[in-house]
């Protein structure tokens, strides 16, 4: 089953193995937020956003580290395809922007000042949207392949 879900290129495996990548992404980006933060409070760098910039070095790298997973082992290309790598990551960067830092904030908001949901479960209830929404993102048009020789244009999608 395990070796099956792992080699297998259906949608529900790529899900599967998308969130093992984002359960290894998060707490990577939480030991890069931690450690940068301990840094600069030692060493007495940015002592009034401090956070800030920990928190601009963690998306940077994590983003970087579920990228290079996601491009081994969740978007596998087959076969004859091919993908840029930087068009593909640059995508990536893009999207997480898009649902990591716009779409999470918003809905942040929405769910502590108009339906006064506690702040610590508000990000939980964002995972059931971004998550998805960000592997939608991921596997058809960041990680999106065509045939070796051949570009995938808008026109070809139609």
């Amino acid at each position: 089953m395990i070796k099956k879900i792992w080699f297998s290129k259906s949608p529900f495996a790529q899900f599967i193995r998308f969130g093992i990548v984002g359960v290894s992404n998060t707490a990577i980006s939480y030991l890069i937020y931690s450690v940068t933060l301990l840094m600069f409070h030692r060493a007495g760098l940015f002592p009034d956003f401090d956070y800030l910039v920990a928190q601009m070095i963690q998306f940077v790298l994590s983003v970087l580290w579920s990228f290079f997973w996601n491009n081994r082992i969740v978007f596998r290309k087959g076969t004859g395809e091919k993908r840029s790598i930087w068009k593909s990551l640059l995508k990536t960067y893009i999207s997480y922007s898009v649902t990591g830092l716009f779409l999470s904030s918003a809905l942040l908001s929405l769910w502590i000042e108009m339906f006064h949901i506690d702040e610590f479960i508000a990000p939980l209830i964002n995972l059931v949207i971004t998550v998805p929404l960000n592997f939608l993102l991921n596997k058809f048009w960041a990680f999106r392949t065509s045939s070796a020789g051949k570009e995938q244009t808008t026109d070809d999608k139609k």
